[in-house]
């Protein structure tokens, strides 16, 4: 009886064992909420009305129970609205948050919940000021918490799997979504409603989740070390988005001259391009002081100096290959530098 006692203790002993060695070598992921889809709830499983961020990030977390098995997680609760309300107050205080979740170690990864509407642009927002290469990942969903085939719990689940993995060491910040992961500066939104949205026409997803495997095939080099300071701002300078079309009328450029704004990004047509009124308001603007930067509406591709437009001589800057919505995240930060044309130019080039 007591050798078996003693066979019984040492088996329960190496279990208890492993059972520590397991949580020690678990990582410590946070997981941030902002609301958004993912936390959204409707009253009908089979209709596509919802409200989003209803759903608090407790019930997030108690409704996905597996992904405790990939790492020890706690949960915060940053807002709780739909990224369409996502404003530069809530970037600055989540992109605060992570900074000091890194700096004081208090954990290995983090995962943000946030609404799909506008996730590319915190994710980039993030990836220009987060002062780590420890993984963030955001995630979301396309359809609400309560939907009969809602995507969120998956999402999520794969969420925490990257940003736990030891592949992920050094990825910076990722958005997982769909069993893909795109690199935060070339993610964007490409469809309204499909669970497939999140898209880089450019360069395509840098990995995949699947099976509870996360494998990478390339990573982005525009990465720079040098992250943008923003501890002690309360707001960004003001950069304004004007859409070019057919006929376009210098109006839209006149009314962001007039409300002192320091840049416009304009969303031209082709290769930047814009019609000879609004050129000519853009080169008032210019000339006034505020940083002109040519992007494209057409979704993929460059936008290059010095082809059809003399930006030279306009002293004009271009986006490269960041969509509108990118490139004014990048001006608004770069402006908190300096107004050197010349080096915001460099940071197009770089980031």
């Amino acid at each position: 009886m007591r050798k078996i006692q003693q066979i019984l203790f040492a088996f329960l002993f190496i279990l208890h064992v492993q059972g520590q060695v397991t949580k020690e070598n678990k990582a410590r992921i946070i997981i941030l909420a902002t609301g958004g889809t993912i936390a959204g709830s409707g009253e009908s499983s089979t209709k596509s009305a919802y409200t989003a961020g209803k759903i608090p990030i407790d019930n997030l977390l108690n409704a996905v129970p597996e992904m405790y098995k990939y790492a020890d997680i706690k949960g915060e609760q940053i807002a709780q609205i739909g990224s369409q309300d996502i404003n530069i107050e809530t970037w600055l205080k989540l992109s605060n948050r992570i900074n000091q979740i890194f700096e004081n170690n208090e954990a290995d990864g983090i995962v943000v919940t946030h609404g799909t509407d506008t996730q590319e642009e915190t994710a980039y927002f993030l990836s220009l000021t987060i002062n780590s290469k420890k993984p963030v990942v955001l995630v979301g969903a396309m359809r609400p918490a309560t939907a009969m085939s809602q995507d969120g719990n998956k999402n999520l689940l794969d969420a925490v799997m990257v940003a736990s993995s030891p592949e992920s060491k050094e990825i910076g910040v990722v958005t997982a979504m769909n069993e893909e992961i795109f690199a935060a500066r070339d993610v964007t939104k490409t469809i309204t409603t499909s669970t497939a949205t999140f898209q880089s026409r450019n360069f395509g997803p840098i990995g995949l989740i699947y099976d509870g495997k996360v494998s990478y095939y390339y990573k982005t080099l525009r990465n720079p070390a040098k992250k943008f300071n923003i501890k002690g701002l309360k707001t960004l300078p003001l950069v304004e988005i004007v859409y070019g079309y057919a006929d376009a009328k210098p109006s839209a450029i006149i009314a962001a001259q007039n409300d002192r704004a320091a840049g416009i990004v304009y969303a031209g047509m082709g290769n930047g391009n814009f019609n000879a009124s609004a050129g000519k308001a853009l080169e008032n603007a210019s000339k006034n002081g505020i940083i002109v930067c040519r992007s494209s509406r057409t979704g993929g591709g460059r936008v290059t100096l010095y082809n059809e437009v003399d930006d030279k001589a306009l002293g004009f800057i271009v986006a490269d290959d960041l969509n509108p919505q990118k490139a004014r995240i990048l001006l608004m930060l770069a402006l908190t530098e300096t107004k050197d044309k010349t080096i915001i130019q460099d940071m197009f080039f770089n980031y």
